[in-house]
């Protein structure tokens, strides 16, 4: 055998794949294969997929009327044109991808290629668009080429496939030729032709003895499908929908008018049309409330297409227009509407109706749920969200009693909740043990009125409410924020105790507190331009961390002796030890403000003020020394530059004495005034 017979083979056998996957009448192919075939033969399932757009279907059409149009002049140019006017009903009630339409076009032309050039012995040349396949044989196992290792031990190989492919469409022209059979037998044919094709191809381990029984199965199969009369079997590919029309749309409790435009792709004319649609009562079928008994109509003819081209038949359509009224409860969707059609043909009436369906999209009423979904989820549930919260007053701080407000509010736009209940949970705090662990544990918040829950009798859809409860918060609760969860159950007008949550953060805050040892001043009592040494301690006598802690000292008569401590945990001690120096003397009662800051987690700051008392006087000298007379002393005469120096000398030393007399003189007053002013007071008190 020839290299053009396995060409043509191996294009008869992917465009058969691809058709079986393409369209309904796949079954039917796959059973007349399987009443032929031997036992335990394994015939493969055709394939599936979702459809390609409308546009990418009708390119495809136009791409195979072209390879149409290159052979006019052939001599099998009917069995031709037949082949692409069913490729064409094919892909117009097909579900296939982009991909596998472009597989399935691709094939159908090299089909087309092998019935050009089946059974006359030539290779005819294809229009320039048909793509050559490359020659991969499969191989069969036990099969070695030539006819003379066939026997009843090997197997068939390429050769003898194609051989026997050969004389079943030979045979079946023949049968056409001779009986000139009507279209809906022709179609038999070809599904009869088609699955012994797919069978002897995917036939391991079938011998020659065993193929040529099947081919002659194939045979007597064809033999009595030309032998039918009498009956006319459905006309479903023949007999569908225009592409211009549109899917409709309507509104719960509004009329849609649902128009067929019938068409017949068929060659013999249609009569007496009877269009019936299959009603229900269930919603998710059936979305029309049924209004009339029946809503049959029919008409009296479909003209036949003579050219088997889509132009013809959509120009002589009959349309069936429908008005129904949308459900009240009907679902959110797309459905679809099945009719079926009854004729006669030839005077024939047709045993079994053909189907046609159209979608239509239905828009339910909010809240009615969408179509396809399962019961339990088909009533849309409605949402309960927090929006906000705030507190009065702003700032809570650990020990506070507080009014908690949150906003709540139900996001669905269609559906109401009703006996909703909030109930609000503190999360646990407690008291942290040296190891980490915490004890005592409870609620960072307790309602003042002991109960946490609160009751909304209904929520219209859309709406907000506010939830003010009055709560306190524990006094030993750490500085850092804590969560409130809310709990939400509710039931709508469809559905029971459902359920939602939500959670608010309050931060707590723990009053800043320390406290300072008594000052220790050495000496408290100073000169100008002496210093002082002031000491004593700051303690963080609070739960939280005093951040940035530092002294000053405020007074006229005193400056320096500024102290920067840092951040003091709770717990912690701060050292002062700062130096201040006398710059005049004191005029008031001697109080130095010892000015103590720090600041918050926040960055505020906080000033504290304790009084040290410091007094500081001017250097005097004694009063009897100053009056002291000198005596005019002729210095050109009696001083000598020793004399000189010791004169000088003695003088410092005179004036350094009275200046000691004077200030320890000083002191004596104002220690004796001070104690006066302290036995007055005294005095004062008794009285």
């Amino acid at each position: 055998m020839n290299r053009m017979k396995r060409f043509r083979r191996k294009l008869l056998i992917a465009g058969l794949a691809v058709w079986m996957a393409g369209t309904s009448a796949g079954g039917n192919m796959m059973a007349l294969a399987a009443e032929a075939q031997p036992e335990n033969a394994n015939t493969p399932s055709p394939l599936a997929d979702p459809s390609a757009t409308q546009d990418e279907k009708n390119k495809a059409i136009s791409d195979l009327y072209a390879v149409l149009e290159g052979y006019k002049n052939s001599a099998n140019y009917d069995s031709i044109r037949r082949e692409i006017e069913i490729a064409r009903i094919k892909i117009e009630q097909g579900t296939q991808t982009k991909q596998d339409l472009d597989k399935f076009v691709e094939l159908e032309k090299g089909i087309v290629k092998v019935l050009a050039s089946a059974g006359s012995g030539s290779s005819a040349q294809p229009p320039a668009s048909v793509p050559d396949v490359p020659d991969t044989d499969s191989g069969n196992s036990g099969g070695s080429g030539s006819k003379e290792d066939s026997g009843d031990t090997s197997y068939i190989n390429d050769d003898q496939r194609a051989d026997a492919d050969e004389e079943m469409v030979n045979y079946m022209k023949t049968l056409i030729r001779r009986e000139d059979p009507e279209q809906y037998i022709l179609d038999e044919l070809d599904s009869i032709l088609y699955s012994g094709i797919y069978y002897i191809a995917n036939s391991e381990k079938m011998t020659e003895v065993q193929m040529w029984d099947y081919v002659a199965k194939v045979k007597g199969q064809m033999d009595a499908a030309v032998e039918k009369s009498g009956t006319v079997t459905t006309t479903t590919e023949f007999l569908t929908l225009a592409h211009n029309w549109r899917t409709p749309s309507v509104s719960y409790g509004q009329s849609v008018n649902i128009v067929l435009p019938l068409i017949n792709l068929g060659e013999e004319w249609l009569t007496d049309i009877l269009v019936e649609p299959e009603v229900t009562n269930d919603v998710a079928t059936w979305p029309f409330v049924p209004e009339t008994t029946g809503y049959t109509q029919n008409f009296s003819e479909i003209p036949g297409c003579a050219t088997r081209l889509y132009d013809e038949a959509i120009f002589n359509r009959r349309e069936v227009t429908y008005t129904f009224t949308a459900r009240q409860d009907v679902l959110t969707g797309y459905y679809p509407l099945k009719f079926k059609v009854w004729y006669s043909k030839d005077g024939i009436r047709c045993t079994e109706p053909a189907e046609v369906s159209v979608f239509v999209y239905c828009q339910g009423k909010p809240g009615s749920g969408r179509i396809g979904m399962s019961e339990e989820t088909n009533v849309s549930q409605p949402r309960i969200i927090v929006t906000g919260f705030e507190t009065d007053p702003a700032t809570v701080y650990a020990g506070d009693i507080f009014t908690l407000n949150i906003h709540v509010k139900n996001t669905s736009v269609d559906t109401a909740v009703n006996n909703v209940l909030f109930d609000l949970e503190a999360v646990e705090g407690g008291t942290e043990g040296a190891n980490g662990t915490t004890t005592n544990s409870y609620a960072a918040f307790l309602p003042t009125s002991g109960s946490s829950s609160i009751y909304v009798a209904r929520m219209p859809a859309g709406s907000s409410q506010d939830l003010k409860i009055e709560m306190q918060a524990k006094a030993d609760l750490s500085q850092k924020p804590y969560v409130v969860t809310v709990k939400m159950k509710y039931d709508t007008d469809l559905k029971a105790d459902l359920s939602d949550e939500a959670k608010v953060s309050i931060p707590v805050k723990q009053e800043s507190k320390f406290d300072a040892s008594t000052p220790e001043i050495n000496p408290s009592d100073i000169m100008v331009g002496e210093q002082s040494n002031v000491m004593f301690q700051i303690y963080n006598t609070g739960k939280t961390t005093l951040y940035n802690v530092q002294v000053k000292f405020e007074a006229d008569s005193v400056e320096g002796g500024d102290t920067f401590i840092g951040n003091l945990q709770p717990g912690g001690t701060g050292n002062v030890d700062a130096m201040v120096t006398g710059i005049a003397a004191t005029m008031d009662d001697g109080t130095v403000k010892a000015v103590i800051t720090y600041e918050d987690d926040a960055g505020n700051q906080t000033r504290e003020e304790k009084d040290i008392t410091i007094f500081v006087s001017e250097m005097m000298m004694d009063e009897g020394m100053m009056d002291m007379p000198v005596e005019p002393v002729d210095e050109e005469k009696t001083q000598t530059p020793l004399t000189r120096i010791i004169l000088i000398a003695a003088a410092a030393v005179v004036v350094a004495v009275a200046a000691i007399a004077g200030v320890m003189k000083f002191r004596k007053k104002r220690k004796a005034a001070k104690l006066l002013a302290e036995d007055l007071l005294d005095l004062d008190k008794d009285a």
